[in-house]
């Protein structure tokens, strides 16, 4: 029986797929440590303690609800980095096999804690990738114990669902999947463009085609191969990392594609990795009798999750980045099932002229600028992922979904005539250089890429035309104006 549930040829593909999940666990805990305070914290733009005083724990499990503090959130992340730091380092394969497994546990409870928390900064399919993976290679053992192949089947279902789940919302939503036309205007119009995205947008329309083909047969025929004896499982989750690769030289979307490409490689087999990476690894042991049984348990469990999202990916009303569990296990996945023509943004503006507000027109207007959404036209748009700039991503939805933004975006500019130090250092450029301005504004711009002939003559990546008021100027009551 042990020895049905042993893949003695998936060694190298387990030390890849944890190490990368680990990888990924500490870039997360780094963005989380580097981003709440102004996003979350205490006096955030959506703050933990408002969140938790109208929430549950059976609603959103989350260490948090024992007490939370700005303080509380530092250990929680400083400790998820510190534990993350140890994985990657290779700290659970020198542990005994019980150590490993609890560490691995801890850092998936610590990061679902964050998580259930973020409210609409943590709303982004990755999350749920990343903690539903993080639980998964928690029961890959170390090193010296054989890599159990359920779990390795269960990466490599998971994967399965990321794509064909993808594949699916695509071919079912936004027309211009079926007629192969979305990348004439993706590129330009996806959330945080890339260094490159101006030159793939400006690729051939063939080309882009052959892109969007390229895409559908990737996300919804390779995955089915990914089950198929080797091989064919190797050249199906090659053709996922060619394609995943592809993604990171277009476009910015945090770790998604690093931790798909992480999904991938437990497809691979030894064999065929080792061509890739020859690492020396020790003679796994069997299997214990009460490891194997806490495997078959996951197993189980994670069969039995996967109900849902097999349904809902067969239905007609498929849901996009959607659970039914509210610790993230057995999620659906897809993005991009439509895909926006034109490219809205939201500008912010300050002045420290006292009658800005009243006399807008004759008002000196200076832009802040952010770390990596549009806004100057000339600056070209920077590499990002994995890394994750939350505001930068919400600022992208906030022409999208303006009700989701009047959440949080009058706040950001109360934050900023407040000159509130931790929000600035979220943004590239404070205009004011940590003084207060007069009055702040939220405008609408209308961008696209500059073309071929614009870019040789101005030196311009993008081209903006001024659409009007986002949200009207705003200034401090006179009471909390003084400095």
């Amino acid at each position: 029986m042990l020895d049905l549930l042993a893949a003695p040829d998936y060694a190298l593909a387990r030390w890849v797929v944890q190490h990368l999940v680990a990888l990924v666990y500490v870039i997360a805990f780094t963005v989380a440590l580097a981003q709440f305070r102004p996003l979350l914290g205490e006096r955030g733009l959506t703050p933990i303690p408002r969140f938790l005083a109208r929430t549950t724990f059976r609603r959103h499990p989350s260490l948090f609800h024992l007490r939370y503090s700005d303080t509380v959130f530092r250990v929680v992340a400083a400790t998820g980095l510190v534990l993350a730091v140890a994985a990657l380092a290779g700290a659970t394969d020198v542990l005994p096999l019980g150590a490993g497994i609890a560490l691995w546990a801890l850092l998936w409870v610590l990061y679902l804690s964050i998580v259930n928390v973020g409210q609409v900064w943590y709303g982004f399919g990755w999350e749920s990738l990343l903690l539903e993976a993080g639980f998964l290679v928690t029961f890959l053992g170390p090193a010296d114990v054989t890599p159990p192949a359920p779990i390795l089947w269960l990466l490599v279902w998971l994967l399965f669902r990321v794509e064909f789940g993808a594949g699916l919302i695509k071919l079912r939503g936004d027309r211009c999947w079926r007629d192969l036309t979305c990348l004439e205007y993706h590129h330009e119009t996806q959330p945080l463009p890339s260094p490159t995205s101006w030159w793939f947008h400006h690729l051939p329309r063939p080309l882009h085609r052959v892109e969007v083909l390229a895409n559908h047969v990737t996300q919804l025929v390779v995955p089915f191969l990914l089950f198929a004896p080797q091989p064919v499982a190797t050249g199906a989750a090659v053709v996922v990392i060619v394609t995943q690769g592809w993604l990171v030289g277009s476009g910015n979307f945090a770790w998604l594609n690093l931790l798909t490409i992480t999904l991938a490689f437990a497809a691979i087999d030894d064999p065929h990795l080792r061509w890739l990476l020859p690492l020396p690894l020790p003679e796994p042991a069997p299997l214990p009798p009460w490891f194997a049984a806490v495997v078959l348990a996951v197993t189980v469990l994670m069969v039995a999750l996967s109900f849902w999202p097999v349904a809902n990916m067969l239905s007609p009303g498929q849901k996009m980045n959607a659970g039914i569990t509210p610790v993230h296990l057995g999620n659906s996945y897809g993005a991009f099932g439509s895909v926006t023509r034109e490219r809205d943004e939201v500008v912010l503006e300050g002045t420290d002229d006292p009658d800005g507000g009243d006399s807008p027109d004759t008002a000196v207007w200076r832009e802040y600028e952010f770390r990596s959404k549009p806004g100057d036209p000339y600056r070209r748009p920077p590499q990002t992922a994995p890394y994750h700039r939350r505001l930068d991503w919400l600022m992208w939805f906030a022409p999208l979904a303006p009700r989701m933004a009047r959440t949080w975006l009058p706040t950001l500019l109360d934050r900023l005539l407040e000159a509130d130090r931790p929000t600035l250092r979220l943004l590239r450029h404070d205009p004011f250089d940590g003084d207060r301005p007069a009055w702040v504004r939220a405008r609408l711009y209308r961008y696209r890429f500059t073309t071929r002939a614009e870019r040789r003559e101005t030196g311009a990546w993008w081209h903006r035309e001024l659409i009007g008021d986002y949200l009207p100027a705003r200034t401090l009551p006179r009471s909390s104006a003084a400095p």
